[in-house]
């Protein structure tokens, strides 16, 4: 795939991707936290928990890092 007259592999725009989607999922946390709220944590069963974004914040990794995937959320299981 050619993403700006680079070529991309699959694996690589993948992982650009999730950067971007752990990126904007920090920003969300850090902003709800700011502000004292709370976020809703969907678990795989389809269950889901409302938790404080400070306290999700404390859990989610420091870098974007596309194989310490935010998405999978600690809190969620």
């Amino acid at each position: 795939m050619i993403v700006n007259n680079t070529e991309l592999s699959f694996d690589e725009l993948s992982d650009k991707i999730l950067i971007g989607i752990n990126k904007a999922n920090r920003k969300l946390v850090e902003k709800t936290a700011a502000e004292n709220g709370s976020l809703i944590i969907g678990n795989i069963d389809g269950s889901w928990k409302e938790v404080p974004a400070k306290e999700l914040l404390e859990k989610l990794p420091k870098s974007p890092n596309p194989k310490g995937r935010f998405i999978d959320c600690p809190l969620g299981k």
